[in-house]
């Protein structure tokens, strides 16, 4: 194997670490800054996809069992750190880099300018999310989450404005309190098992005698009740949508992914921990019960939302009580469809998130307080740029204006509705259809369990609510003519948008092999033992010295 291989699943840790540090070290440049953010995304972007391709079985020489294991310091597993890369890891960082790159570069309109850091902070969130995507042991995976959320703090809180800051420390004192749950959780799971290796962790819980059981039972549901906090399930989640609804649009579009960090732990320790009979949050009926429930509330949410901002934050909640809820029902037959889902969903909140940010300046009526108007209006005057030719200093953003604004406006708005309610012809209506066909096809033969048929029904009701809450948001915004005004758009801000739903409307067109590649991702999740073989068995100094395995 090539060294550079040998060093690839590192690469998405250290990339934007060196960006971020480098940018703290340049002087006050924004155009040095912003282009060294692209170069450093656009480099995550091409590593994420390479080990998309490794890892898959046409490249099976690379790693046999398509799964990366980079040993730090040549430490074998369990005693060392390790970085584990399979098809699902491979997967979220690819989804990463993704809308990381439409968020940034849609930000370079005018978004970065309001607050300090801007760049440094997002390249330390995508250094967090990488790590946590890839860590392969419990304790780094914290550090990594901590990193995650510090970062984004001072995302949150870019800008100004009253509610941003209000929202903000609710969300920090609640994170802060869910990141004390985890490390009690760490703590309590190392000292009866002795290990904190995700691939360990099962063997060695399965060897605990009886007397020790309760114990770490008792760490398990502490750290899953972490988990669950940041995957935003209910009741656990009323942070969420003041928090995603406050923050800046390119910001809200990265924070669309936060909530799947704290499902992809569950998945991924739930299914290590499975066999070895663990319950509490990672048992399927309590996995079940809770992402029913979160379901409810956020659809509740969105029917009661007035602001297409609040509306797209429940809608975040919806899918994380969709990812729960099928995990819950039947993990082997509902794995595959719900990644894709999870897919579609990520890419259309973040499109919404961003389109929002531009719908905010065909209302006039924003202008009426500081508290009303959006982050561009009172940012540029909190930060010092009050000679902006026009309250939302449109004049003074970068890129050449669109025509049609509005025109674009709509349909990217449409677009984003039928990504969010599953309606056809649009990925997110494949992605409903796969899991209810999963759901329901789960005993073909016999009668259906009551869990599917409240599965169905949950999913029925989302696409309703959606279309009858966007419905009645389009119309105020679209068909109003009482305080409107026709916005100018910049090409860097309409690129991004346009990129993310070109990218629903290739997961329509490719469903098959994107498919396919699913569901060899949910195989390592529905049958952990290859990837508990492959990080036991992984020869460190192969992974470090460029030995040939």
């Amino acid at each position: 194997m090539n060294d550079w291989l040998q060093h690839l699943p590192v690469v998405p840790v250290l990339a934007p670490l060196f960006a971020g540090a480098i940018m703290l070290l340049l002087p006050e440049s924004r155009r040095s800054r912003a282009g060294l953010a692209v170069v450093a995304v656009l480099v995550q972007l091409a590593t994420a996809l390479s080990l998309a391709y490794f890892t898959s079985d046409a490249v099976l020489e690379i790693w046999p069992k398509g799964i990366g294991v980079y040993s730090i310091g040549k430490w074998p597993a369990p005693f060392g750190i390790v970085l584990v890369v399979d098809r699902l890891s491979a997967l979220l960082l690819v989804l990463t880099a993704t809308v990381a790159l439409a968020a940034l570069v849609y930000s370079l309109a005018r978004w970065d300018r309001v607050g300090v850091n801007f760049h440094p902070l997002f390249q330390l969130l995508l250094m967090g999310m990488n790590g946590a995507f890839l860590t392969g042991d419990l304790f780094n995976l914290f550090v990594f989450v901590e990193v995650m959320l510090a970062a984004s703090y001072g995302l949150l809180l870019h800008g100004s404005g009253a509610s941003r800051v209000k929202a903000g420390l609710h969300y920090i004192i609640v994170n802060l309190v869910s990141s004390l749950l985890f490390l009690i959780g760490v703590a309590l799971v190392y000292g009866i098992a002795g290990t904190l290796n995700m691939a360990d962790l099962g063997p060695r819980v399965a060897q605990l005698p009886a007397s020790e059981r309760g114990l770490f039972d008792i760490g398990a549901t502490i750290l899953g009740l972490a988990f669950l906090i940041k995957a935003a399930a209910w009741p656990l989640n009323f942070w969420l949508p003041a928090a995603y609804s406050s923050a800046a649009a390119p910001v809200g579009a990265i924070f669309s992914l936060l909530t799947k960090v704290g499902v992809y732990a569950i998945f991924r320790v739930g299914a290590l921990l499975s066999e070895s009979g663990v319950h509490g949050p990672f048992g399927s009926d309590w996995l079940f019960a809770g992402g029913i429930a979160t379901v409810a509330f956020g659809i509740v949410g969105m029917l009661a939302a007035q602001q297409l901002a609040r509306l797209v934050a429940f809608s975040v909640i919806v899918s994380s009580g969709t990812l729960l809820a099928s995990a819950g029902l039947n993990p082997a037959a509902m794995t595959a469809p719900a990644l894709f889902y999870l897919v579609s969903s990520v890419l259309a909140s973040g499109a919404f998130f961003m389109v929002t940010g531009m719908t905010e300046r065909t209302r006039t009526h924003y202008f009426e307080s500081s508290d009303q108007a959006p982050v561009s209006a009172v940012s540029y005057s909190a930060f010092g740029m009050d000679d902006a030719p026009d309250p939302l200093g449109v004049d003074d953003e970068v890129g050449i204006a669109i025509p049609a604004a509005m025109a674009f406006l709509g349909l990217t708005f449409v677009c984003c509705a039928l990504l969010v309610a599953g309606l056809p012809p649009l990925s997110g209506f494949i992605s409903k259809f796969a899991m209810l066909s999963a759901a329901v096809g789960i005993a073909p033969t016999a009668e259906l369990p009551v869990q599917s048929w409240i599965f169905v029904g949950a999913m029925l009701m989302t696409g309703l609510a959606a279309i009858v809450s966007l419905t009645r948001i389009g119309m105020r915004l679209f068909w109003s003519v009482v305080g409107r005004t026709t916005p100018r758009l910049r090409v860097i801000e309409a690129a991004p948008v346009a990129l993310l739903l070109l990218l629903c409307i290739g997961l329509t067109i490719a469903a098959d092999p994107v498919m396919t590649y699913l569901q060899a991702a949910a195989q390592g999740l529905t049958a952990p033992q290859t990837y508990i073989d492959a990080v036991l068995s992984a020869d460190p100094s192969a992974a470090v010295a460029g030995d040939a395995p």
